[in-house]
């Protein structure tokens, strides 16, 4: 999902909703996504948040990882 609000303006790619995983494999999916999109980022109440709109390659790391992504927030 991309998200502004609360960010002063600024755009973040959130992925949530994660189903059998913990927090050290939520952490490592985070680095992978910040690699990738070569951008910071972070994981925060059960939530990663990527900067920038990076939609496309967390969906396709998410695929690799065999999650689901589905998209939202415009």
């Amino acid at each position: 999902m991309r998200v502004t609000a609360g960010r002063g303006g600024k755009t973040v790619t959130v992925a949530k909703n994660f189903t059998g995983i913990g927090l050290p494999e939520k952490e490592e999916l985070a680095r992978k996504m910040q690699r990738a999109c070569s951008t910071g980022g972070t994981v925060k109440n059960g939530q990663i948040e990527i900067q920038g709109d990076q939609r496309a390659a967390v969906a396709r790391i998410l695929t690799e990882a065999n999650f689901h992504p589905v998209f939202a927030g415009g």
